[in-house]
């Protein structure tokens, strides 16, 4: 005999994972957008997507927005592209986290310098995925080129552990 578990109990069995979301953003000539940890940052010197975590009650989509408006200045369209998502089992000991990575969309030449970081970050800069190979990233390198084919393509892709799944 099954035995019935009120919701709010039966929710506290349920695994529990963080969200974060991050944005893809190419230049006129296919290069990604990354940006440097500081100083002071758990990642400080390694490169990454503008992102973060949801704040509470946020979907991803906003979250995509907020962050990359805080962390570069530039204002993303209202319309999502969800082009990834990443499930990591354990990120610093924090446990799971659902990656969610949108398409920010091509910036137009002239917005490419309009970067204004937050202090967060020290340093920005446009990447081909052959540069990719010689930066200290905050993820792997495999990543970066599966979300920017996926970017190209605008097809989603499924990662586990920052590896597409075959």
């Amino acid at each position: 005999m099954v035995e019935w578990m009120p919701r709010e109990e039966w929710v506290r069995t349920q695994p529990q994972a963080l969200l974060a979301a991050c944005v893809v953003v190419l230049d006129g000539e296919d290069r990604l957008l990354l940006l440097r940890y500081g100083p002071g940052q758990p990642a400080a010197g390694q490169w990454w997507l503008p992102g973060g975590m949801l704040d509470h009650g946020e979907d991803p989509w906003t979250a995509a927005r907020r962050e990359m408006r805080e962390e570069t200045g530039i204002e993303l369209g209202p319309v999502p592209v969800l082009i990834g998502v990443d499930h990591r089992v354990d990120v610093l000991g924090t446990g799971p986290v659902l990656d969610c990575f949108f398409h920010g969309g091509t910036l137009p030449d002239g917005e490419r310098t309009a970067v204004r970081l937050s202090s967060e970050h020290d340093r920005y800069g446009w990447f081909a995925p052959a540069d990719l190979l010689d930066l200290p990233l905050a993820a792997p390198v495999r990543t970066l080129t599966a979300l920017h084919e996926a970017a190209l393509r605008t097809t989603p892709v499924c990662l586990r552990e920052g590896t597409p799944w075959t």
